[in-house]
Formats: structure tokens, sequence, C-alpha cells
């Protein structure tokens, strides 16, 4: 939609009685060296660009492109984000520069590149430990390989309902094969530890396949609807995206049990079975395990009271925050100019308010530009302000330019008449794509400033917003604006993702206790089960709020995630006692 850069700032000068509106730069390579000092003398010093497309001494440069993006097709953003690096290749190899690309189209773009590396990536490592863990659990090729195919189908079954449903791939939801990679394995490992330990009794294969589901179905059932239910509270977060992840997980957990309890032990049924003695050596150990727990019952239970009131005790130092640029690592390419534009240019976020004047051809109302302009002014002085851009600054420009650009002119225009004059003049000397409409409305009744932001996280996003909302509000004559922009919006969707998954953790509580309470058959036991199903998940934000203390939109998912997990070590054990 516009592109803004020191060569087409539109610099104004008086000639006489006429105002000379021109581009900063032209015909770059012929200006002598008083042409090229003069520009340089105007952009370090013109508030329009002081900070957000020159730097402080002058060594950086910006070009601020502004899309406005069709909506129609998912590969919009990649092929964007792609011509703008052949573009930046291209400047590179003819120039002795180098090119830095910010923004939101880019950051947009690294969450879907980093998304699709670690599908490369991260998941075929994923495989490869997880087959060799099962196999150093079973100690049985055949077993393993079952396992591997029950992974394979879980994933192929919870991608292709979404993709009949519709559901589209997006950065949070493009981890579901991951985290179902990691649920299904559960499923198989109880059967599969079963029939494996019956083999080594005595029992033959087929007897102790059909024994092993007996034992099994009614605990990994639970296990499954218990973990959908979990991941199902998702749906609780403002975030689609989020709710994407959480369905597809469910869908491929439930898959997970329908394999694991028809197609894993037919595929046992046929294939051989190696039962080795290790896993003797194993119950063993688990026995003297168990033995020592219960022998010394009381001192453990009174210690791992201690310590957990001693953990959880740290969670309310947790705060709920976001730090959207921290989701990528500082080897990513997108950190690296993310930080680079930040520490030798501006900032990458904006603050936008919008401020009615009140009447058509208001914004030229010199007790309204006082108002703007002080603003303006206090938005400076904030420390997490790097730039900000007015139209209150423009109507100064032009009337020390139609003073003969004398210096003590460089103020307000104290008459509305001359001041819509002005801005009149100025605009039918503007070009095409370069006139106000990103500062002004049609019909002059509403302008727009700017705040450019330095890197921070959603908390202090929320915050400078906050507080320049409040001194609108008592320094204002009518002013009930609040500060908008991408940054803004995600500081609130990370707010209000983080509390509604709160409350969705909580009902997913609930549900998963009278879930319980119906399979146990006790109401006693099943609440006293809310204790090892609740409490990892405390333990876990209980050292997360002394290691780190603040929690994210991803890490606010992890209890409702893990809420159904836990249940398998829980219920495992009862089913063992």
């Amino acid at each position: 939609m516009r592109v803004d850069s020191i060569s087409n700032f539109q610099h104004t000068i008086a000639e006489e009685d006429d105002l000379i509106v021109e581009d900063l730069v032209s015909g770059a390579a012929e200006l002598d060296r008083t042409a090229l000092d003069n520009i340089k003398a105007v952009a370090l010093s013109e508030p329009a660009l002081h900070q957000r497309l020159v730097a402080i001494e002058g060594g950086t440069t910006g070009i601020n492109v502004t899309f406005q993006m069709p909506g129609k097709a998912m590969d919009e953003v990649p092929i964007t984000a792609n011509a703008a690096r052949a573009l930046a290749a291209e400047i590179e190899e003819n120039y002795p520069l180098d090119v830095h690309l910010t923004g939101m189209v880019m950051m947009n773009n690294s969450f879907m590149e980093s998304s699709q590396n670690d599908m490369a990536t991260l998941v075929p490592v994923m495989y490869l430990v997880i087959i060799i863990i099962t196999f150093l659990l079973v100690r049985s090729v055949s077993a393993t390989v079952g396992t591997v195919i029950i992974i394979m189908l879980s994933i192929a079954t919870a991608m292709g309902i979404a993709g009949w449903l519709g559901i589209k791939l997006t950065p949070p939801s493009a981890s579901a094969p991951t985290i179902i990679m990691t649920l299904v394995v559960a499923d198989s490992i109880h059967i599969l530890v079963t029939l494996l330990a019956l083999m080594t009794g005595g029992e033959v294969k087929q007897a102790a396949i059909a024994e092993s589901i007996r034992i099994n179905l009614s605990p990994v059932f639970l296990t499954s609807i218990t973990t959908a239910i979990g991941f199902l509270s998702l749906n609780f977060s403002d975030s689609p995206p989020f709710h994407d992840l959480g369905n597809i997980t469910a869908i491929g957990v439930m898959a997970a049990f329908v394999y694991s309890v028809t197609f894993l032990p037919a595929f046992l049924s046929i294939m051989p079975i190696r039962v080795s003695q290790r896993r003797d050596r194993m119950t063993q150990m688990m026995d003297r395990l168990a033995s020592t727990v219960i022998r010394r019952r009381r001192p453990i239970l009174w210690g791992s009271i201690i310590v957990s009131l001693v953990i959880l005790s740290f969670i309310p130092r947790i705060e709920l925050n976001d730090d959207f640029v921290g989701y990528f690592d500082t080897s990513t390419e997108y950190r690296q100019d993310v930080d680079f534009t930040t520490a030798h240019l501006t900032g990458i976020y904006q603050l936008q308010y919008s401020l009615p004047a009140g009447s058509s051809n208001g914004v030229s109302d010199p007790e309204f530009l006082t108002e703007i302009d002080a603003f303006a002014s206090w938005l400076r002085r904030q420390p997490e302000v790097k730039h900000v851009s007015t139209i209150s600054d423009t109507f100064k420009r032009l009337n020390k330019n139609l003073h003969g650009d004398d210096n003590a002119w460089y103020k307000l225009p104290d008459n509305r008449e001359l001041a819509a004059q002005y801005l009149l003049l100025y605009e039918l000397s503007l070009p095409y794509g370069l006139d106000l409409n990103n500062q002004l409305n049609v019909d002059k009744s509403s302008t727009q400033i700017i705040a450019t932001l330095d890197n921070m996280t959603s908390k202090q996003l929320r915050d400078i917003a906050h507080r320049g909302e409040q001194w609108l509000a008592d320094n204002t004559r009518d002013s009930r604006a609040i500060g908008v922009g991408p940054g803004i919006m995600f500081a609130y969707i990370s707010e209000r993702n983080i509390t509604s998954m709160l409350g969705g953790t909580f009902a997913a509580v609930i549900l998963i206790s009278f879930i319980i309470m119906l399979a146990l058959r006790s109401v006693k036991i099943g609440t006293l089960s809310l204790i090892p199903n609740l409490l990892p998940a405390g333990l876990a934000f209980g050292i997360w709020g002394l290691a780190v203390g603040q929690v994210n939109m991803a890490v606010s998912m992890v209890a409702g995630m893990s809420l159904g997990i836990v249940v398998i070590s829980a219920r495992a054990a009862r089913t063992g006692a």
C-alpha cells in the first residue's frame, strides 16, 4: 500500500511565497558533497525520520513497507517474505550494504518456517529416540515395530480427519503430530509390558495377549479419554490455532486407543515375540522400590508433603507475560535481524491511537492540535518509545516553511483557517501513494498518532498502552482513545489466552475427576486421585516460578495438556496395586 524511506520523504522548503514539496533525495549518484551534507542534516533533524527511518548516528536507515494482504490464500505471507528476501539479496549483491528484514510479515513467516523446520528435524529425531527407548523397555523388535506403526496410524488419522474438517495447519497446530507421537507410546507400552510379563511367567502368547487386553482395556481407555479432555480444554483459549491443536491431538489420542486395542493385538498375534529375561531384573528393581516405599511410607509421605508445599509456594511469583521475539532462538535469521534493528535503528512494535477532533476538518483546530502535540511530547518522554509520528509535527514544519523557513515559527499555527489552508496546500503537492491517509481520515475529523516501541514483553506493551489511554482521559477534552496495533493485539490475546486457559484447566480438572470417580466407583478414591493428577503440574509451575517467574501463552497450555497425561501414571499405579 505504501513505501516510506529517506529518499522519498516529502521534504518541504519555502521559496519566497511558494511551498516546494519534493523528494528529499533525487538523483543521488550526481549529488555533490554539499547537497549530501544538506540531506544528512535534514534526515537527522526531521522528527518524522529520526529513530524511525534514520538512526541517531546516521549509520543505519530503514525502508518501511506497508502491506494489506488479500486474505484469500495461505501462501500470501511466504510469497511476500520470499520476495523481500530476494530483493534484499539483490541489494546486497550490487551494493556494499547489509539488509535486515523485520516487521509483522517477517515475524509471521518466521513462525511458519520454524514450525516446518521443527517438523523436518525434531520429529525424525523424536521418532528415533522413541524407537530406541521402546526397544530398551520391551526388548522386542516386533513390539517396537508395532508401536511405531500405531504412532504412524494415529498421526495419519488425526491429520486426515483434521483435513476433512477443514482445520488449517498453523504454527501451533503443526506441533500436533509431535505431541501425538509422545502420547501414543503410553497406550502401547501398557499393553506390551503386561503381555511380556505374562509370557515371561509362562503364559502362551495368544492367551497372554488376551489377558493383557483384559487387564489394560479400562486403564488405557481412561487414560485416553482423560488425555483427550485435557487437550480439548485448549478450546477455552481465545486463539483459534490453539483450538485446532487441542482438537487434532484429542482425535489422535482416541485413534491411538482404538489402534492399540485392535490393530496391536492382531499384529502381535502373527509376529514372533522373543521374551527377554532382562525384564525380570527390572521387575525385581521395581519390587524393591515398592517395598522401600511401603517400609518407609511415613518419612516419605511427610517429606513429600514438605517438599511439595515449599515448591508450590513459589507459584505466586509467576507473572502472566509473553515475549514474542523471545520465541525465536538467537540463531534464527529473524531474531538476529530484530536484535540488529532495535540496537541500531528503531523499535519493532507500534502503538496507535486514533484521536477524534469532533467535527469535519477538526484536525486543523489549534486547540485540538495543542492537545495531540502535548500527547506526542508525553509519549516521547516514555522510556519504551523510540519514535512518535504525529500530524502536529507536519503543521509545525508547514508553519515554519510559510514564514520564510524561520525557525522561530516552528510551532503550531494559532488560526484554524490558516492551518486548514496549510494542510490543503501540502496535500495538493504530495505524489500518489504518499498522501496523509496513514495519519488522517477522509473528512479530517480524526488523526492517528503512532508510537514506535522498543522490543518488550506483552506486560510492558499493555502497560504503556494503558498509561497512554489514562493520559488522554486526564488531559484531553473528549478522548476515549484505545491503544491498538499488532503488538498490542497479541499482548492482550496472550493475557486473555492465559487466563482462559487456566479456566479451561479448572473445568478439565472437574470433568476428569468425575470420570475417575465413575471408573473407580469410589468418591473417596476418586477425590484422592486428584493429588497425583494435579500435583505434577503444580510442582512444575512452582519450579517454573522459582527458576523463570513468567508464564507465556505456550506455557499456559501445559497444565491442561498434562492433566490427562499424568492420569497414565496414576492409573497404572492403581492397576498394578
